[in-house]
């Protein structure tokens, strides 16, 4: 991956974004954009909007989620110690015991998630993961009074974890889902941007927001652009670790590139012309089934207006949900380059009919 391209990812995962709270991921997406979209603008739902060749013919939207999961502060004990709501899906197990970052007005302040310690419990606790309400955030204050100098009720909270590079490609850090399909379809246009003479369609790059609490930004900003055609950028789980069971879940692994999902949340036309324009390129790509409804921005998308033709393009993701998710960065690289030829594919009069 190129330098400034690597740089760009490394800034919005180091930018918190918990769902609701985005508007530090979003600030960073439109600068990246600033010399390369022909419009930039957001909505009431903070959902950043891309426009390229705005004249152009058919209108394609591209939409990856920039929100992640975090914590909410919700309430402050006399001791000065911190619980909190979740914001998203999280895994009770492996919340304890991490360093977060409480964004407050006065700016960041770090903390540790806490609960009883081992030596403390009895053998019947030690089977269950603990309840959300059984966690707390220490900031290292003495009493409540001391805390609400610091931190403020509804306050976001994200886990200290960012950008690694381990072996080859693999990579690993927080909020790779989904900042990764933020960042492909900000770098899909960017690649669009140096072919634009060759460019027939209206691109429209989207980083929703919301997506985490049930696929809000995606719904209203479809809405909003009405597009001809929608694909979704987002993560998928592969099954290529331990105790994955691939007669249930399918076959997909890190590195053989990003899929190309089947079902009835995907217009078949968009989901064979992304087929087919992955093997005229000889990019790498699986394929993954869904027989309904997907939980991504495309679930949204298809039943916009009077429906829209979509499609979804997901990178494989280890340990999705967990402050330390893992990608192969050559899938991520094959996704800019299949929807850069898809949209370069695409001709006036081009219809999306079944």
């Amino acid at each position: 991956m190129k330098q400034d391209m690597q740089d760009f990812l490394v800034e919005l995962l180091n930018a918190p974004g918990p769902s609701g709270y985005e508007e530090p991921v979003t600030k960073v997406w439109r600068e990246r954009l600033a010399d390369a979209a022909d419009e930039i603008e957001t909505d009431v739902m903070g959902s950043s909007i891309a426009t390229l060749n705005p004249e152009g013919s058919p209108k394609i939207m591209l939409a990856g989620h920039c929100d992640e999961l975090g914590l909410q502060v919700n309430y402050i004990s006399e001791e000065g110690f911190i619980y909190f709501n979740t914001i998203g899906g999280h895994d009770p197990t492996i919340v304890s015991g991490r360093r977060v970052l409480i964004r407050t007005k006065k700016g960041t302040l770090p903390g540790i998630t806490g609960k009883r310690a081992v030596h403390m419990m009895t053998q019947e606790e030690r089977k269950r993961a603990p309840e959300f309400h059984e966690i707390w955030i220490d900031i290292g204050v003495k009493s409540k009074k001391e805390a609400e100098k610091l931190v403020e009720i509804g306050d976001p909270v994200t886990y200290d974890m960012g950008f690694q590079q381990l072996h080859g490609a693999f990579a690993a850090s927080r909020a790779f889902d989904n900042k990764l399909g933020a960042f492909v379809v900000a770098e899909t246009l960017r690649a669009l941007k140096s072919k634009k003479r060759q460019l027939k369609a209206c691109v429209v790059s989207v980083a929703t927001t919301q997506e985490e609490v049930g696929l809000r930004g995606a719904t209203t900003s479809t809405f909003r652009v009405n597009p001809d055609v929608g694909i979704a950028v987002d993560v998928t789980n592969p099954t290529d670790y331990p105790t994955c069971v691939k007669e249930k879940y399918g076959y997909c692994a890190l590195g053989e590139g990003p899929t190309i999902t089947r079902g009835a949340n995907f217009n078949p036309i968009v989901t064979k012309r992304l087929i087919a324009t992955a093997e005229k390129e000889k990019i790498a790509y699986q394929l993954e089934a869904a027989p309904g409804r997907t939980g991504t921005d495309a679930g949204a998308m298809q039943l916009v207006r009077q429906g829209i033709a979509c499609g979804l393009v997901s990178i494989p993701l280890r340990y999705m949900h967990t402050p330390s998710e893992m990608v192969n960065l050559k899938d991520v690289e094959n996704s800019i380059k299949l929807l850069t030829a898809f949209c370069l594919s695409l001709k006036p009069g081009d219809d999306f009919t079944l």
